[in-house]
């Protein structure tokens, strides 16, 4: 087991079983070593707001880890641009997940729904009810 599988397992212990330690330095730990994935787990444990030319803001976080070759940088980017109403940069992420792989992405790209069912689509007035389609 490698050393950032065990910093990971450290992690997923203290966040999810409520073991004793500290799970953020671990997480800027990872995503200073240039783990995406920690990228994107840290820009999303992040507040809002910051810019992309900010690297450790919550934008600039998953776009650091989307210039990296994660598809998840961008669409969390897109979901960004989404809660703050601009659908413009809503489907221009969207459309830069699905070209990095992302498939749930490029579904929802050909759909271009514009209201969703998550909790921070009614503060910008576009929440919908759930659907059976979105838990397959």
């Amino acid at each position: 087991m490698s050393k950032s599988d065990r910093l990971w397992a450290r992690y997923w212990e203290i966040r999810d079983n409520h073991q004793g330690g500290y799970r953020m330095p671990i997480l800027r730990h990872l995503a200073l070593s240039g783990d995406t994935a920690a990228m994107v787990e840290l820009s999303s444990e992040l507040g809002r707001g910051g810019c992309v030319a900010n690297r450790f803001s919550q934008k600039g976080l998953a776009y650091a880890a989307y210039r990296r070759g994660n598809s998840l940088g961008a669409q969390h980017l897109a979901m960004d641009a989404f809660n703050r109403n601009d659908l413009r940069g809503y489907r221009h992420w969207l459309s830069k997940a699905a070209q990095s792989g992302d498939r749930d992405s490029g579904q929802e790209l050909r759909r271009f729904e514009l209201r969703l069912p998550h909790s921070n689509a009614a503060l910008i007035r576009r929440k919908r009810p759930h659907r059976p389609s979105d838990f397959l």
